[in-house]
């Protein structure tokens, strides 16, 4: 029997009217904590803990409020027996608008959680965790659902000014030290470098982001996680690392040397390589973060594919 106690409860939301009549864009609930199973199209199934932004609009003037317990017992629901994948999120999104039929006819999830992957060390046989914020955005809008892939990839630059200073340095305290001498044998000159004196000067290199966000095809049924982070990592070529022994560091610093980038070439490397995945997105924007050793503020470039609207948000961070 249902409690008479139940069906006497007020419900304020149903039947008292706003105090001022007017539509909202967006209604409900943010940092709400879930666990989730997230499924990749290269990993497949991995279990992550969540931060969940869930929105309705409320087209319905006369309305006072949208249901939130509903949304919510709904997420929970989600999260005991379904897989966040990209196809069971567009269903989902449409048992959104249905327990909110009457007023709302848009609706809108953001995902966000640390993506930790396992990752080889780059000479030795050793292998460590290496975490990845990432956000998965869906919104049903117009009868059409678009998902959104965000990924925050840390890596090393290192400037080529300064390592072009550093040469100069170098070559002149190899000029004077050597200056008086007709020949210098092979043997000389090794030393010399491997001794203190061939780092007279270092350039300076920082730990630096690359944020970036695809729009995904509609054709995908998961989300191609590690792939997208493979083409960032793949393009800068110096993404930090997890175990290292002294010839991952060795290696680190060959690649780091090799691989010298402003901002502004990290951005172009990383714009350049999204071009070529049309098979996964249709479009992307980026912004790339130098943590500037040498200066108190930081280096900062932005890029798009140029087809999304609304790009501002990622000028403040």
């Amino acid at each position: 029997m249902t409690d008479k106690r139940l069906t006497e409860m007020p419900d304020v939301a149903s039947t008292q009217a706003p105090q001022i009549n007017g539509t909202l864009d967006w209604v409900g609930m943010n940092r709400i904590a879930l666990p989730l199973t997230v499924r990749d199209s290269d990993l497949g199934d991995s279990k992550v803990n969540a931060f969940v932004q869930t929105y309705v609009n409320l087209f319905n003037p006369d309305v006072k409020g949208i249901h939130m317990s509903r949304l919510y017992l709904l997420l929970t629901e989600f999260s005991d027996n379904q897989v966040l994948s990209a196809s069971n999120l567009r269903e989902f999104l449409s048992h959104m608008l249905d327990s909110h039929h009457d007023i709302s006819d848009q609706a809108t999830l953001n995902f966000e959680f640390d993506y930790v992957i396992k990752r080889k060390a780059l000479k030795s046989q050793f292998s460590g965790w290496k975490d990845y914020p990432a956000q998965i955005k869906a919104t049903l809008k117009d009868n059409k659902v678009s998902l959104e892939l965000g990924i925050e990839v840390t890596y090393s630059s290192t400037c080529p000014c300064s390592a072009a200073l550093a040469r100069q340095i170098i070559q002149e305290a190899f000029h004077a030290d050597f200056k008086d001498k007709e020949q210098v044998s092979p043997s000389e000159v090794e030393a010399w470098l491997r001794s203190e004196k061939g780092t007279h000067a270092t350039p300076h290199s920082q730990r630096s982001t690359a944020m970036v966000w695809v729009k995904l095809n509609d054709n995908l049924d998961d989300f191609p996680i590690t792939d997208v982070i493979g083409v960032i990592e793949d393009a800068l070529q110096t993404p930090v690392q997890t175990a290292v022994k002294r010839e991952d560091e060795q290696e680190f610093a060959r690649l780091n040397g090799q691989n010298l980038m402003f901002c502004e070439d990290a951005a172009r490397r990383v714009k350049n390589a999204l071009n070529k995945q049309e098979d996964m997105f249709k479009d992307f924007w980026l912004r790339i973060e130098h943590l500037e050793s040498l200066h108190a503020h930081d280096a900062v470039a932005l890029a798009t594919k140029g087809i999304r609207e609304g790009y501002e948000p990622l000028l403040a961070r």
